[in-house]
């Protein structure tokens, strides 16, 4: 059975223009895709509206310039809980002892705003889960790791010439990092496996 990727993709890419609605300064999710395969114990969500907005925050914050999380992009400070509060989200509970306050919640008036939002990409999220059971498993090589320094987990990146770097995913979404050798942009596993089995 084929995935509907490429109905999530488009479900996403709305998702966020319609925060981007109510919040200007949110930029634009350049690589919505990336997105799908990826997971973060940082952030401690699996894929959903909430998961969304979760990385809007993010977004918001760097547009701001404001560092909203340290220890290599898992603790997420209270920086991060203003902006997160702004956009609908909020935190119940104490500071997680390693990320922080990472782990944002729908207030119900934000669930209320987004409700035709969030109901459209939940379908495109059952759709894809129904698909990827369905579908032949592939091996997309190790989970991400944290980096060294700050700025969110590093994903391994790869050119058709075989060179490859670790590269923050927020970084690599903005604009395609070209390889000095073949002149090729660096993709995530992901994109590397689609590009091969387009099928998928």
């Amino acid at each position: 059975m084929k995935i509907t990727r490429p109905i999530l993709a488009v479900e996403l890419a709305v998702a966020w223009a319609d925060i981007q609605h109510h919040h200007v300064e949110l930029p634009d999710l350049a690589a919505p895709e990336s997105l799908i395969n990826e997971t973060s114990s940082a952030c401690g969500h699996r894929l959903s509206f909430e998961r969304l907005l979760h990385e809007a925050v993010h977004g918001v914050a760097a547009a701001r310039g404001i560092r909203d999380t340290s220890r290599a992009g898992r603790y997420h400070n209270r920086r991060f809980l203003a902006v997160a509060w702004e956009l609908g989200l909020d935190h119940p509970t104490d500071a997680h002892v390693s990320t922080g306050l990472s782990l944002v919640r729908l207030r119900p008036d934000t669930q209320l705003l987004y409700s035709p939002t969030v109901e459209r990409l939940q379908l495109a999220l059952d759709a894809y889960s129904q698909g990827a059971r369905g579908a032949r498993s592939v091996f997309l090589g190790p989970p991400a790791r944290f980096g060294s320094s700050g700025g969110g987990a590093r994903v391994k990146a790869v050119c058709r010439c075989g060179r490859n770097l670790r590269v923050v995913l927020s970084v690599l979404v903005k604009a395609p990092i070209l390889c000095g050798r073949c002149g090729e942009p660096f993709l995530t596993s992901t994109q590397a496996v689609e590009l091969e089995h387009p099928s998928l």
